[in-house]
């Protein structure tokens, strides 16, 4: 057995009396005491989540831009000024998901993030479609990432490094642009404003206490799952992985069907399943009654099927149980999940449940 990877905000967090746990692979923080504070103050104020464990991926070459249309469901073209950010799929010949990313235009080529767990898997599944292509990746395990998040986390982020605050501040949402060896990203996976920040190694420590001394707190993996799904954000694993398609996972907006030309991996496997008519949709549920929905659970939905539960929790923000599910796609406004052996009714929404600290479902 492998010991576990370490971030290089480990002794960070251990100095921050985070409580600490296995996830992909990684020592991470899942709570520094209460997780259910921390959800809160993303909500309301600033927090901080290490998020090192993920991949970044610099792509260059002259052919970068023609791989990636190749690679990914989403088109790169779209990125139409330096800096903008697209949320993709990369999928297998068979029309499912290698793993979700979001990838960047910057002034050499491209910069991707990929998920931890699948890190080896992605970079296996890249390399073995580069043939014919001039393109390199280069593998930044220099730098660490920080994402700071809630409806303070620009300001305080400005206040620690006011000498960016005028970069920062101009940074659209889903933009992210270099400061020198650091670049930072208007992106998240909280449903809330802030950014995504990623710096050399070394001065990952510093950067954390600054920010701990500007009043940012440090959140655990805990809260941040709490977060994303009250966001309707999908984690890898659970809403998706190689066994769904993106068209059944809530990802249909993240295909780029147009040009017609671009036969990107998948193309056709989703273009049959669109042509055959796909049988299951991703969808919200909400239980406001006592119970909490959890993965695995069986949904019911009288005289047209069954589904089940890919994320469930019990939202903080709504105070009530919330989950993510995958549903027959006939399925209206009513269904019934299999809480131990009874079936409890809950109303099936469109996602997200949350933004920026509100409710947001009908």
């Amino acid at each position: 057995m492998t010991a576990p990877k370490r971030t290089p905000l480990f002794d960070a967090h251990v100095a921050a009396g985070a409580k600490m746990v296995d996830f992909a692979g990684w020592e991470m923080p899942i709570h520094y005491g209460s997780q259910l504070k921390e959800h809160e103050i993303v909500r309301s104020d600033a927090g901080m989540f290490d998020v090192s464990h993920m991949t970044v991926i610099d792509i260059t070459g002259s052919d970068a831009k023609a791989w990636l249309q190749q690679l990914i469901a989403n088109d790169v073209a779209k990125l139409g000024f330096e800096g903008k950010a697209l949320y993709s799929g990369m999928l297998t010949e068979d029309g499912t998901v290698v793993d979700d990313l979001i990838v960047y235009l910057t002034s050499y080529g491209y910069r991707m993030v990929v998920n931890a767990g699948t890190t080896d898997k992605d970079l296996a599944w890249m390399e073995s479609h580069k043939a014919g292509f001039d393109v390199s990746l280069n593998v930044r395990r220099d730098l660490a990432m920080l994402a700071v998040q809630g409806p303070n986390a620009i300001a305080k982020v400005c206040a620690v490094k006011p000498q960016l605050a005028d970069a920062i501040q101009s940074l659209k949402v889903f933009q992210g642009l270099p400061a020198g060896d650091w670049f930072f990203a208007r992106t998240g996976y909280t449903g809330e404003d802030g950014l995504e920040i990623m710096i050399p190694a070394g001065e990952a420590i510093n950067f954390f206490n600054q920010l701990v001394e500007a009043g940012v707190a440090p959140i655990g993996l805990g809260a941040r799952d709490t977060l994303r799904l009250e966001a309707g954000m999908n984690l890898y694993g659970h809403d998706m992985d190689e066994t769904v398609s993106p068209l059944q996972a809530g990802m249909g907006w993240t295909i780029a069907w147009e040009p017609a030309s671009r036969d990107f991996i998948g193309r056709k496997a989703l273009e049959a399943q669109k042509a055959a008519g796909v049988p299951m949709k991703q969808v919200g549920l909400v239980l406001e009654g006592r119970g909490v929905l959890r993965e695995g659970q069986k949904v019911v939905v009288e005289g047209v099927g069954e589904g089940i539960i890919t994320s469930g929790t019990f939202s903080p923000t709504l105070k009530h149980s919330i989950a993510i599910a995958r549903v027959p796609a006939a399925t209206g406004a009513d269904a019934q999940v299999d809480l131990r052996g009874t079936l409890t009714a809950v109303r099936v929404v469109k996602m997200p449940f949350v933004r920026n600290g509100k409710k947001v479902f009908e």
